[in-house]
């Protein structure tokens, strides 16, 4: 099983940004997927994770101008960033904590990282 994150880039404040995150392999089934973020000299944290059935929490800082969503038959989440500020600039990770497989279960997927940046 991989995950592989596209998008991002860089773009002025207030500019918009979309990430896509795509899991392949031996996938029967995924319930958690989030995006993290990791700044500069700062702990990696969650910006916003989404269920299977559509329950999605963010983080507060980001609440109102980020979008998290999947396809579940494509096994792909995206995360729809408008009115980004410097502050949002990081690379940003894709996080998926287990998947069923046809032989059980996997855990602790990361994508490779995408780097957003807003200049000011």
């Amino acid at each position: 099983v991989q995950l592989q994150a596209s998008g991002g880039g860089l773009v002025q404040a207030g500019g918009s940004l979309g990430l896509s995150c795509a899991a392949s392999g031996r996938i029967i089934s995924i319930n958690l997927m989030a995006w993290y973020r990791q700044a500069p000299g700062k702990q990696r944290e969650m910006v916003a994770s989404i269920t299977s059935d559509g329950t999605i929490d963010y983080l507060d800082s980001v609440k109102g101008r980020f979008a998290i969503s999947r396809d579940n038959a494509k096994n792909t989440m995206y995360l729809q960033m408008n009115s980004l500020q410097p502050e949002d600039t990081a690379v940003y990770y894709c996080n998926v904590p287990m998947i069923r497989t046809p032989t059980g279960f996997s855990f602790n997927y990361w994508g490779q990282g995408t780097q957003v940046t807003v200049s000011s």
